[in-house]
């Protein structure tokens, strides 16, 4: 805020002359005086940033002066200023929506003073919020989700459906095709959008702490909770949760999370208070749910209260016109973000970048672009820039390195964690190593996330 527009209301014309001159000091502040209640109300449609109303005025009584002017503007910050110290009064006054209440005494010009620092710091803090929301609000517009072909366009009009209501929505596609940046388009597209998205990657927690990251725990729980700790589901109220990777849940957790979804309520570890709460739910998973319901993996009755809205995101193998339009994206992205010159892409790097198969999907697609933007010269993308990250090509790579048998199981393990989006579950399954062991290298710093 640049300039503070303060409405004086004070029928003692002495003590409105002292307060507008200590008021003044402050080249930032705008001091405009009124005598009687009648005059300022005509002139509050100016949209003064704060009030400084005293309580006995000749035409009306301070409170009776409140309760118009937050009828008009509830926002409004209020200073109510008065002769007398009467704790009674005051509280009906902060009841009613008063800002603070400041008796006329060697203080108060201190006190008062103090007060519109601390509105001046808060409107700026809102401004400064707003402006975030807005950001972020443009960045997750999911007209920002690139793409012409048929399947990406069914998405599209399916995230606008969901961001208009509150229904539950599961996301499914193969790792890479852009599960979580739906999610937060849904978000920020929704009457949600200024209430937190909280997100956790169900794969990424071991089992036995997943129900604590969830519900939370009080303290002296279990050993180590040496705190009390909220959930991801209390963190979520009244806004959205993001279940990413959902098909990795035990079993065991999935009923009490149906149990938590059915009551709107979670009972932290260690406690037997259960505690409302009220947030959207969607879920994203790489697997066909359905078939794991088949297999005995998921439970039916979960699956259907999560099914919803259902959105399955197309590989990028299937979307052949959106590719170049994606990879050109990316690359441009890219140059702006580093300060690059243009750089175009030449027809043998597009022939190349339209016949790979792209495994990774579209997160694979970005990663190629970008290297290639740092390792090409003279402007032009050259086809030797474009170096792709197939399993094949990683691990020959590997193997010409004549790397030790520790060192190439390290980079071979954090390879797989890439390409299955940190899914320690799904990586142990493909490599045929125990949970338990990747989550022991993991805390041991033995191998790393990326």
């Amino acid at each position: 805020m640049s300039l503070m527009k303060i409405f004086l209301v004070e029928d003692s014309i002495p003590y409105a002359k002292f307060l507008s001159y200590h008021l003044g000091l402050n080249p930032d502040n705008e001091v405009e005086h009124f005598s009687d209640a009648k005059s300022f109300l005509a002139q509050l449609h100016r949209g003064p940033d704060c009030v400084l109303l005293d309580y006995s005025l000749p035409d009306s009584t301070g409170i009776q002066v409140l309760k118009r002017i937050k009828a008009q503007q509830p926002d409004l910050p209020i200073l109510i200023v008065s002769g007398q110290e009467d704790v009674g009064t005051a509280v009906d006054l902060l009841r009613e929506g008063a800002y603070d209440y400041i008796v006329k005494d060697e203080n108060a010009k201190d006190r008062i003073w103090k007060a519109l620092n601390n509105i001046r710091e808060n409107a700026q803090l809102r401004k400064e919020l707003d402006v975030l929301r807005e950001e972020v609000n443009l960045k997750y517009d999911f007209s920002n989700i690139i793409g012409g072909s048929p399947g990406i366009k069914k998405v599209f009009k399916l995230i606008e459906k969901a961001s208009q209501t509150n229904i539950n929505v599961s996301i499914t596609g193969e790792t890479g095709t852009g599960k979580e940046l739906v999610a937060k388009a849904i978000h920020y597209n929704s009457r949600f959008r200024n209430k937190p998205l909280v997100s956790i990657n169900i794969a990424a927690i071991p089992a036995e702490l997943l129900e604590s990251e969830l519900f939370g725990h009080e303290k002296g729980a279990f050993t180590g909770a040496a705190s009390k700790r909220i959930g991801k589901f209390e963190e979520a109220d009244g806004g959205t949760i993001f279940l990413d990777e959902i098909g990795e849940m035990d079993i065991n957790l999935q009923a009490k999370l149906l149990r938590v979804l059915q009551e709107k309520e979670v009972t932290r570890l260690g406690s037997n208070r259960p505690l409302k709460f009220n947030a959207r739910v969607l879920v994203a998973t790489h697997r066909d749910l359905k078939e794991e319901v088949r297999l005995g993996k998921f439970r039916e009755d979960l699956y259907y209260r999560l099914l919803g809205l259902p959105i399955e995101l197309p590989p990028l193998r299937e979307r052949a016109g959106d590719i170049m339009m994606l990879a050109k994206h990316f690359l441009n992205e890219f140059i702006k973000d580093n300060g690059f010159s243009a750089i175009r892409i030449s027809p043998e790097a597009q022939q190349r970048i339209l016949s790979y198969p792209w495994p990774g999907n579209v997160r694979e697609l970005k990663a190629v672009m970008e290297l290639a933007a740092v390792l090409s010269d003279n402007g032009v993308l050259e086809e030797k820039d474009l170096n792709f990250n197939s399993v094949s090509d990683e691990i020959d790579t590997l193997v010409s390195e004549g790397l030790s048998l520790k060192e190439y199981n390290r980079r071979l393990i954090e390879h797989f964690l890439r390409k299955n989006d940190n899914n320690v579950v799904e990586v142990a399954k493909k490599l045929e190593i125990g949970k338990s062991t990747l989550y022991r290298m993991l805390k041991n710093n033995e191998i790393k996330i990326n």
